[in-house]
Parts: structure tokens; C-alpha cells; sequence
């Protein structure tokens, strides 16, 4: 079979539904209509004579030949997209970034400035939420996701170990000798926090109190308002590294405490992507950024944790 007798508009149908895992997906991102996708699907497997998805009411599924003609068609689209990038880069090359929102506000952003100077050629787009980035509607190109990722044919890269340890204003500080002293503070929590104060307790051989004190489902509102002076946050010392070079935070405990160390973020990736110019020189530098600045800046004990 000649490749000049498969229309390549059915071949571009097949890679966005086989990518996507859907009919009407593909049809959203090709701006066609589902029957349009699902037509031109079904006239490439009447011309290859073959079945390409298996097909319910609820959900298609590639064949094992669907699984064979993926594989090629979508280098075949990866490297076309490249080639299309690389041609039309006459301007600045589009990073798309997204990221945890205390990540992003506390760590990244910060640091943006000198990875764009280093890297002129590339416009970066930072996007901030708790949403998981669908790499599949080609939406973003790199995703820095707090807690385990989820998503499927990626790399992950682990953003280094964070030690969380309570913090809290100088003043407040000089009334916390011990870890008993915090029963007597206003502990603030931060409600999507992986390590949460029962943990710290417990790892500091106390009976954790029932917490009354303020909530925040972000961590860089607990940072925030600890160093308003409201009360004693259990946070990363990563995300807080602006506070606590600044003064306004610090670990009243540090050397008298048991902290918590464990690895919260993950750079993520689309696997296919992983060879493109931007993503590869994004991933370098944060790797290095994070190597730079250390797992933790308290010198308190820490404590492997999970």
C-alpha cells in the first residue's frame, strides 16, 4: 500500500484520537466534529484493512495494530511538530510551564529572571493552579506538581528533599524553648500539606493537640500569615527561603526538634518531549537551582520520613 492513497487528513485523525483516547477530544483539538473523526478513522482502516480501535459506548481503545501504527505515526507528528517549531522559531521559542501555586509564587517565580537571561531565545509562560497540566490537549509543556504524579508516559524528575519545620516571627520565637511550648501557640495549617503538625508531634514524641488555629488550603497564605505575626506555621523551609533570609521567619526549635524531611515536587514531562531544546535546558536548570539550594536552610535535626 502506497502512503499516496491514505488521505493524510485520516492519518492526523487516528494520531489525535490514539493520543488523546478519544473521538470527541481529537475532534475538539482538530476543530472537526466526532463523526467527522470517527468517519475518517473508519475509512483508514477500510483502506489499511484493519481495525484500529475497539469501540463501546463509553470508550475506544486502540488494537494491537492501532498500538503498532501509533508508534509510528506519532514520531511521525512529534518530529513534524519539532520541524514546524524549529522553522517558525524566528522569534522567541515558547516554554508553557505550569505549577503548584505556593511552588510557583515562593520558589519559582523568584527565580525566573535569571533562567530567561541565561536563555534569551525562549519566552516562558508561567500557569499557576492545583489542576494537574493534560499534557494530551497540548496545552503546556512542562508541569512542577506537588505531591506524586499521576499522569501516564511521562518523565518525572524529583525536585531534591524539603525539610518542614515550624516557623514563625523573631518575636514569637522567644517564647518557644521546646517543642511542648507550641501547645500554648497558634498553630496555623495548611490544609493540602502532605506533612501536617500530628506528624511533627507524633516525630516529637507528643500527643498532637486538636488544632483550632487558622486554615489555609496554600501554603504561601500559612507563610504569609505567620509572618504577620498570627501564629507558628509547620512549612517548607524551601518555600519560605525569601522569610527566612529576610528575618521576618524563623525555626524558634532549630537544633531542638525533630523536623521532616521528605520530597514534595516533581518536574513532569510528556516522555515524547523530552528532546526539545526548551524542555531539556528548563530541566537542567531547576535540577541545578535546586541542587544550589540545598535540601533545607534550618539547621535543625531532621528526620527521614516515608
Amino acid at each position: 500500500m502506497l502512503l499516496s492513497s491514505i488521505p493524510i487528513s485520516s492519518i492526523r485523525a487516528f494520531e489525535a484520537a490514539a493520543r488523546t483516547g478519544s473521538f470527541r477530544d481529537a475532534a475538539n483539538e482538530l476543530h472537526l466534529t466526532p463523526s467527522a473523526v470517527s468517519h475518517a478513522i473508519r475509512k483508514l482502516e477500510s483502506a489499511m484493512g484493519t481495525i484500529l480501535f475497539e469501540r463501546s459506548a463509553r470508550a475506544v481503545r486502540l488494537t494491537p495494530a492501532g498500538e503498532n501504527l501509533m508508534r509510528h505515526a506519532g514520531a511521525a507528528f512529534d518530529n513534524l511538530r519539532r520541524g514546524i517549531e524549529e522553522v517558525a522559531g524566528r522569534g522567541p521559542q515558547l516554554l508553557r510551564v505550569h505549577c503548584a501555586p505556593s511552588f510557583a509564587a515562593q520558589w519559582l517565580a523568584p527565580r525566573l529572571a535569571r533562567f530567561m537571561a541565561a536563555e534569551p531565545q525562549l519566552e516562558v509562560r508561567l500557569a499557576a493552579s492545583t489542576e494537574y497540566a493534560r499534557f494530551s490537549n497540548d496545552d503546556f509543556d512542562i508541569d512542577i506538581v506537588y505531591g506524586q504524579p499521576r499522569a501516564e508516559g511521562v518523565e518525572v524528575i524529583p525536585l531534591g528533599e524539603e525539610t518542614v519545620t515550624p516557623l514563625c516571627t523573631p518575636e514569637l520565637a522567644k517564647k518557644i524553648r521546646k517543642p511542648k511550648d507550641l501547645l500554648d501557640q497558634v498553630l496555623i495549617r495548611s490544609e493540602v500539606k502532605q506533612v501536617q503538625w500530628h506528624q511533627w508531634f507524633t516525630a516529637n514524641g507528643l500527643e498532637a493537640p486538636a488544632i483550632h488555629g487558622m486554615r489555609f488550603d496554600r501554603s504561601f497564605l500559612a507563610i504569609a500569615m505567620a509572618s504577620s505575626g498570627l501564629g507558628v506555621t509547620l512549612e517548607s523551609t524551601r518555600l519560605a527561603e525569601r522569610e527566612i533570609a529576610t528575618r521576618r521567619l524563623v525555626a524558634p526549635l532549630a537544633g531542638r526538634s525533630v523536623d521532616i524531611r521528605y520530597i514534595g515536587h516533581h518536574l513532569v514531562f510528556p516522555r515524547a518531549s523530552q528532546q526539545r531544546r526548551p524542555i531539556r535546558v528548563f530541566a537542567e536548570w531547576i535540577t541545578r537551582e535546586v541542587a544550589v539550594a540545598g535540601p533545607a536552610s534550618s539547621r535543625s535535626r531532621v528526620k527521614s520520613t516515608g
